[in-house]
């Protein structure tokens, strides 16, 4: 791994933005496995895929997390809200839609 200012061409460069591609595809894959298992859950439990509350909450933490890390709040919030949808929908596979929304 190196840092931004340690790479000395754009090759360098891709190298290690192609290695961060592949970790996020990791974790976005990891993700993706809690909430297949939150899908299983929530019927028990008598939750909808789409939990208001919930969303604003995990929007807020993203973006107060962007914040603190430097990174534009509002890019951060676009990506995880397109994230989220896909994640509802991919819950509503499993349990349904939820009628109420």
């Amino acid at each position: 791994m190196r840092l931004p200012s340690e790479c000395r061409n754009m090759a360098e460069l891709r190298v290690q933005i192609d290695r961060l591609d592949r970790q996020l595809i990791a974790l976005l894959a990891e993700r993706a496995g809690y909430i297949d298992r939150a899908a299983q859950l929530k019927p028990a439990e008598g939750l909808p895929a789409r939990i208001g509350a919930r969303v604003n909450e995990v929007k807020a933490n993203v973006r107060a997390e962007a914040v603190a890390k430097g990174l534009d709040p509002d890019l951060a919030e676009g990506v995880w809200s397109q994230l989220i949808d896909w994640s509802i929908a991919r819950e509503e596979k499993t349990l349904g839609r939820d009628e109420q929304e």
